[in-house]
């Protein structure tokens, strides 16, 4: 049986919540693993070939592989998406070597029976500078907050505020143009989960919902813009820009993240901190 919450929203069955358990289980295990490659010198390619064996070798399959987007053209040519410094989400791998003082968001979701496992982490390369490991730490901290903040009786708009109102008190703008998204059988569903608003707005949250939330953190403003590849995202500005992901299910008296990481990442949680 499918349950349907208000404007289209699925409500998992108590085995596809299961089914998403394992597949983010999985997503969470494959973002340990990157953890232990990063190092100055690696490129992007080598972090796409390592995250394509791994899904594979699960079991699993890479999501944004030959993905198109809804409206888009053009699909997405690799497994997974890594993006460095100003590039503040789908950033295509390629020969690029990561140098000491970059940051690095890897994002990862794989496919297993069907159902979709979504997350991401921003890692230091090295010693970060002082505005990274701020970019990076807030955007942290950012993910906290919205996870915080879901509950039943909720509404989206609790979570898009709490991460605006962290961001901004760090001096730190939230990205506009990506959002948070519904998730299961399919890689992006209803609702789309904003990460700035006005609490007290938006769809109220019930048990059985799932979605990611994913907060694209600046330094600078909150603009974006889109390379000629058709995905990559910068800053307008070339200021940094920080992620993290979870696939976060609502319960009956709070939430469970989905993608829960077997342990700390080395060389992403090794500098957590409050911003300074």
């Amino acid at each position: 049986m499918l349950w349907r919450a208000t404007s289209g929203i699925e409500l998992k069955t108590p085995a596809e919540v299961e089914a998403m358990r394992v597949v983010g289980r999985m997503a969470g295990e494959s973002l340990c693993m990157v953890d232990d490659l990063i190092r100055p010198g690696l490129t992007t390619d080598e972090i796409d070939a390592a995250v394509h064996e791994d899904t594979l070798r699960r079991g699993a399959i890479p999501a944004p592989l030959h993905y198109v987007g809804t409206g888009g053209t053009v699909p997405y040519p690799r497994s997974v998406c890594t993006s460095v410094n100003e590039v503040v989400c789908h950033g295509v791998p390629g020969p690029r070597r990561l140098a000491p003082g970059d940051i690095v968001n890897v994002d990862i979701t794989h496919i297993f029976d069907g159902f979709h496992g979504d997350t991401s982490a921003t890692f230091y390369v090295g010693e970060p500078s002082p505005e990274a490991r701020l970019v990076t730490e807030v955007a942290r901290l950012c993910l906290d907050a919205g996870v915080a903040q879901v509950r039943p009786g909720a509404r989206l708009g609790d979570i898009g505020a709490a991460i605006q109102e962290l961001a901004e008190s760090w001096g730190c703008s939230v990205v506009r143009d990506f959002v948070g998204h519904g998730i299961g059988r399919r890689f992006h569903e209803e609702p789309k989960v904003e990460h700035y608003g006005a609490r007290g707005r938006g769809v109220r949250l019930r048990p059985g919902m799932i979605f990611t939330i994913e907060p694209m953190i600046n330094l600078g403003g909150h603009r974006t813009r889109v390379l000629d590849d058709g995905w990559t995202a910068v800053t307008a500005d070339g200021s940094l820009s920080a992620q993290f992901e979870h696939t976060v299910l609502v319960t009956s008296t709070g939430a469970e993240i989905l993608t829960q990481r077997p342990r700390a990442l080395r060389n992403s949680e090794r500098f957590a901190a409050q911003p300074r």
